[in-house]
């Protein structure tokens, strides 16, 4: 059955990816129901979470649609929706594979923890945010896992384990969080330019790149003594490990490639990405192995071992549009009157996403909602820039301090620390610092920002 599965994922992964090329909306509607049907044909497999979000969103679907509160339009819609959510995820995830391929991947954190000790904090957070705008969420299990590794080898345990992974991996995670500021592969710039095909990549990255630094300096300032205390226990690397240009040339490949598609066809940043990943990925594992099945079989194991994510990511896309479409549109019309009306919808909408996951909600169920209100907004005369800058702001905030997101279950998983500890602890007062300073911007924003039309 676990194969079975694996290869029906596999198939709705592609059939999305062809329905993007061709633009038709009924194939990627279908690619929804074949993810849907293999997630509840699997549930069993899914971690609860995964599995009560995915249960209520169907249950809160099918009974809006059974009052007639949602048209067919909307249904499609929400089938398609949680299909390119769940390929998004289930593509750029084949980066993976190429992991165990690489050793500079394997020995990431000796390479990592060269140089001067006051730089290790930027070092690790813009590394992390790098990898992870190519492997996604394999990004905390590469470095997640080799640490643990890293630290039983070497034989490090008790209050100097707790420092390694304090420093480490929390300083991968807020890199990991820059990920939705700056990244085209982002699901947070996937979505809100989905909503909005007005918005852009390139629009939203100046005031992205702001943000990742205020996030970056703060992180510094409270990381870089504890950081100094890890690196006296570093062992020093003589050279770059084996493949290092050959895994740079890869990737740059990867993003060539993305470049061209979009200049070419008009495509999304975003959508590019899904269509380049695998298929660089797949053309790789070919050329270092010459046998398509197990290639194949890989992938589709590889694209299996996100289920859970891929899961939350497709509930959270049909319960973004099920709520979204039950939501009077001139509710939040309103606040949308004066000259502060635009910063104050900002402010609530990114303040909204680090609050919601706190209890539970993770980011991408609450920006799901948020993004289907703002096309009629939009359509009232709304700015959507100042909004969609605070939202992918508060998304990055969110990853940080949610405590059934992805990233931290990652990392708590790997780490062997309570969640709560990692989301609160660790990250409460680092939240809490930055949040004025953001806030500061997001008002610059509102009141720099160009009129999107």
């Amino acid at each position: 059955m676990n194969t079975i599965l694996q290869w029906l994922v596999s198939l709705a992964v592609l059939t999305e990816l062809v329905a993007i090329c061709l633009g038709n909306r009924e194939l990627s509607a279908f690619a929804g129901g074949i993810f849907v049907a293999a997630f509840l044909i699997g549930a069993g497999r899914l971690q609860g979470y995964a599995r009560m979000l995915l249960l209520l969103s169907l249950a809160v679907l099918g009974g809006l649609a059974g009052y007639g509160t949602l048209a067919t339009d909307q249904l499609m819609k929400a089938a398609s929706d949680a299909a390119f959510y769940s390929a998004f995820l289930g593509s750029l995830g084949m980066m993976q594979c190429l992991v165990r391929r690489f050793e500079v991947l394997r020995r990431i954190h000796d390479v990592l923890l060269g140089g001067r000790p006051g730089w290790l904090y930027p070092k690790y957070a813009l590394v992390s945010c790098g990898i992870a705008s190519v492997l996604s969420f394999g990004m905390m299990s590469l470095l997640c896992g080799t640490l643990s590794e890293t630290l039983r080898e070497r034989g490090i345990t008790g209050e100097s384990r707790l420092q390694w992974l304090r420093s480490v991996l929390i300083s991968a995670l807020r890199g990991f969080a820059l990920v939705p500021l700056v990244a085209p592969t982002s699901v947070a710039v996937a979505i809100l330019t989905r909503e909005l095909p007005q918005l852009s990549w390139s629009l939203l990255l100046p005031f992205g790149v702001v943000a990742a630094l205020v996030l970056v300096a703060v992180g510094w300032v409270l990381e870089q003594r504890r950081f100094r205390r890890v690196s006296s226990e570093r062992m020093a690397l003589e050279g770059w490990p084996a493949g290092t240009g050959r895994l740079l040339v890869l990737i740059l490949v990867v993003f060539a490639v993305m470049a061209a598609l979009v200049a070419s066809t008009g495509l999304k940043v975003s959508v590019a990405a899904m269509l380049t990943v695998p298929s660089v990925t797949v053309l790789y594992m070919l050329a270092q192995e010459w046998k398509l099945v197990p290639v194949l079989r890989e992938g589709a194991e590889q694209v299996w071992t996100m289920n859970n994510e891929m899961a939350i990511f497709a509930a959270s896309a049909i319960l973004g549009v099920a709520l979204s479409a039950v939501i009077p549109a001139d509710a939040l019309a309103g606040l949308l009157q004066g000259g502060s009306g635009v910063f104050l919808l900002a402010v609530l909408g990114m303040l909204m996403m680090p609050m919601f996951s706190m209890i539970g909600v993770i980011p991408i169920t609450v920006l799901s909602v948020q993004a289907g209100l703002l096309p009629e907004l939009v359509a009232g005369g709304m700015n959507p820039l100042p909004v969609a800058v605070a939202l992918v702001i508060g998304f990055s905030l969110a990853m940080m301090l949610s405590p059934f997101g992805p990233s931290v279950m990652l990392l708590s998983r790997f780490g062997q620390v309570s969640r709560w500890v990692v989301a609160f602890r660790w990250n409460g007062r680092f939240v809490l610092i930055a949040i004025p300073l953001l806030l500061v911007l997001t008002a610059l924003v509102a009141w720099l920002a160009p009129t999107v039309g």
